[in-house]
């Protein structure tokens, strides 16, 4: 796990916390935010998993050229 996907996970579940919690006091703001919250997580674990991809991508051409 890279730290896009680790950062990522922690901002999407705070965002649930952040959702829920204007859920039971009534904020729609605070339920806005943590949404939002939520959809930067998963667009920044998604930015870790393409660098994971490229990276593994780059290791499997680099054994490759050395065979």
């Amino acid at each position: 796990m890279n730290k896009d996907q680790a950062n990522g996970a922690l901002k999407n579940m705070s965002g649930k916390v952040q959702q829920s919690i204007g859920k039971v006091i009534g904020n729609k703001q605070q339920q806005v935010d943590g949404l939002k919250n939520q959809v930067v997580g998963k667009a920044q674990v998604a930015v870790g998993d393409t660098k994971a991809a490229i990276k593994d991508i780059q290791k499997s051409v680099s054994k490759s050229f050395k065979k």
